[in-house]
C-alpha cells in the first residue's frame, strides 16, 4: 500500500509512541519519580517562564517555583498534624474500649454464621500502650524491623521523595534546551507539522491540568461539607486533605479514608460514624470516577466519559500506579494523534476509492 508523506509521518509517530509505551511497561517501577517530576515540570514551566519574562535569572526563577511547590506540598502534609495530634492520644485510650465493644456486639452476630471470635482486650491494650506511647524513632525502628520488604518500601519512598524535587529542578532549569534539542532531531521538512502537533498536544494537556485542578477543588468541597453535615469535628482538615490528595492515585483517597474512619471510631459511639464515612467516601468515589473526571477532565480534552473510564482502567491494569498517573495525559496525546490519522485517512486514496 502506497502511503503519502503525511501518512508515513503519522505511522512513524505511532510506532515511536508504541515503543515508548513498551519502555514504560518495562521500567515502570524505576520511572515513577521521573514521570512525576516530568508532569510537575510541564505544569510549573509556565510559572518559570512568567518569572523569566520579569527579568529574573532562570536559576532564581526555577528555585522560587520549586520552593513554592515544595512548601505547598508540605502544607498539605501538615494538615495531618492537627488530625494526628488530636486522634492519637484518643486512640490510645479508646482501643481497649473498641475491642471490648467488638467482643460484645460483633462476636454474637458472627457466631450465627459459625465464626467464633474473641478479642484479647488486655493484650490489645498492652500493644496499644506500647505502640502509641513510643516516640517517632521507636515507630520507625518497629516499621523497619517488622519486615525486610517494609524497610525497602520505606527506603524507596524516601528516595523518591528526595529524587523528585531534584529531577524537577533540573528539568525546569533546562526545559527550553530540552525542547529545542528534541525539535532538532526532527527533519527540517517536517518541523512545521511536528510543531503544530506539539502545540495541539500542549493545548489539550493544559486543559487536562486545569480540569484536574477543578476535580480536586470540587472533591475537597464535597468531602468537607459532607463530613461537617455528618457532625465530624475534623471535617475541614480531613475533607480538604482528601480532596487535594486525590491527584495521587489510590494513595490520596486511601489516606483520606483512613483518617476519616479514625475520626469516626474515636468521635462516635456505635456504627453511625463508620457508616457515614462509608457512605460519604463511596459517593465521593462515584462522583470522581463517573461524573467529575469524565466531565471536568474528559470533556475538556475531548474524550468521551466512557473513554476516560476505560483509559484509567486499561493503563492502570497495564502499568499499575504509573499507568494511572499517565492515563489521561497520554490519552490526550493519543487523541491528537488520532485526529491526525483520521484526517490522513479521509484524504487518502484508500478512503476515496
Amino acid at each position: 500500500m502506497n502511503l503519502t508523506p503525511a501518512q508515513r509521518q503519522t505511522l512513524s509517530w505511532l510506532l515511536i509512541l508504541a515503543a515508548g509505551l513498551g519502555v514504560i511497561w518495562l521500567l515502570a517501577p524505576v520511572l515513577t519519580p521521573f514521570l512525576v517530576a516530568a508532569v510537575l515540570a510541564y505544569a510549573l514551566h509556565p510559572a518559570v517562564a512568567a518569572l523569566v519574562r520579569c527579568r529574573l535569572p532562570r536559576t532564581v526563577a526555577v528555585t522560587v517555583v520549586v520552593v513554592v511547590a515544595l512548601l505547598l506540598g508540605l502544607a498539605l502534609l501538615t494538615m495531618l498534624v492537627p488530625i494526628l495530634a488530636k486522634e492519637l492520644p484518643q486512640l490510645r485510650e479508646q482501643v481497649p474500649m473498641l475491642a471490648d465493644r467488638l467482643n460484645r456486639q460483633m462476636a454474637p452476630w458472627l457466631s450465627q454464621f459459625g465464626v467464633h471470635v474473641q478479642l484479647d482486650v488486655a493484650g490489645i491494650k498492652a500493644m496499644a500502650m506500647k505502640v502509641l506511647d513510643g516516640n517517632l524513632e521507636d515507630w520507625m525502628a518497629t516499621a523497619l524491623s517488622s519486615a525486610r520488604i517494609g524497610g525497602s518500601i520505606v527506603l524507596a519512598l524516601v528516595g523518591n521523595l528526595i529524587l523528585v524535587p531534584v529531577v524537577l529542578f533540573y528539568l525546569l532549569l533546562d526545559w527550553p534546551n530540552l525542547v529545542e534539542r528534541l525539535l532538532v532531531l526532527v527533519p527540517p521538512r517536517l518541523r512545521a507539522q511536528v510543531d503544530g502537533f506539539l502545540a495541539e498536544c500542549d493545548a489539550v494537556l493544559g486543559q487536562y491540568l486545569r480540569g484536574q485542578l477543578l476535580v480536586m477543588l470540587s472533591l475537597a468541597a464535597f468531602y468537607t461539607v459532607a463530613l461537617a453535615v455528618a457532625g465530624f469535628e475534623l471535617a475541614v482538615p480531613v475533607g480538604v486533605f482528601t480532596g487535594l490528595a486525590i491527584f495521587i492515585p489510590y494513595l490520596g483517597y486511601g489516606l483520606g479514608l483512613v483518617l476519616a474512619l479514625l475520626s469516626a471510631v474515636l468521635q462516635f459511639q456505635g456504627w453511625y460514624g463508620v457508616g457515614a464515612v462509608a457512605l460519604i467516601y463511596g459517593v465521593g468515589q462515584v462522583l470522581e470516577s463517573f461524573l467529575l473526571t469524565p466531565r471536568l477532565v474528559g470533556e475538556r480534552i475531548g474524550l468521551d466519559p466512557l473513554a476516560v473510564i476505560f483509559a484509567l482502567l486499561a493503563f492502570g491494569h497495564l502499568f499499575g500506579f504509573v499507568g494511572v498517573l499517565i492515563a489521561l495525559p497520554l490519552s490526550a496525546v493519543l487523541l491528537v494523534a488520532g485526529r491526525r490519522v483520521r484526517q490522513a485517512y479521509v484524504g487518502s486514496e484508500l478512503y476515496r476509492g
